[in-house]
């Protein structure tokens, strides 16, 4: 009775000790891995900006006069660097805060002990290239969350930044001289 009890605690405690070991191990792949964790974030950040930019030098170039067009552009500009110097530290933030319950458990399920020490030296490997198949999953999972999770921080900010734009576009096409808009 003794004995299997001892043994029963014995195998209870490993148990515990190596499910504790993979933890600290997907942690520290999570560390390592922290600067692309980051790049998702920011291309997260960016992108609508980016697409507005290129919406905005369209309707610039159809409905601004011509001697307006680059000071309008820079203005438009700096507004979406304004957005994005708010937006990109708050979408990084809250991606390294998510990527332990996004991508960890990925990394827990796809990856034994031996394995992630191996990722973890960064030896070219087999493991490096299943880590690397992973990556599409992993960034999907988090940039599902991310947008989910930061989209009411997020979106006032866009719509603000949506509005400027506007406004500036819309200022500087009622300016005398500004050219007819096609279907007027």
């Amino acid at each position: 009775m003794w004995k299997t009890l001892v043994v029963a605690a014995a195998v209870a405690t490993a148990g515990t000790a190596f499910a504790q070991d993979k933890k600290a191990l997907v942690a520290k792949v999570l560390q390592l891995q922290q600067p692309g964790i980051e790049s998702t974030a920011r291309i997260v950040a960016e992108q609508p900006a980016m697409q507005m930019l290129q919406q905005a030098a369209m309707a610039i170039r159809a409905r601004v006069p011509e001697d307006k067009r680059e000071a309008l552009a820079r203005d438009i500009q700096a507004d979406a660097k304004k957005y994005a110097d708010e937006a990109v530290p708050l979408l990084r933030d809250s991606a390294v805060k998510l990527a332990p319950t996004t991508i960890g458990p990925i990394l827990e399920r796809e990856f034994n002990e031996a394995e992630l020490k191996q990722l973890i030296t960064i030896l070219e490997s087999p493991v490096n290239r299943k880590f690397q198949s992973l990556g599409g999953e992993m960034q999907r999972s988090l940039t599902e969350k991310l947008v989910a999770e930061s989209k009411p921080a997020i979106e006032p900010k866009l719509r603000a930044l949506q509005q400027s734009v506007g406004d500036r576009i819309n200022a500087a096409a009622a300016a005398p001289g500004a050219p007819a808009q096609p279907g007027r």
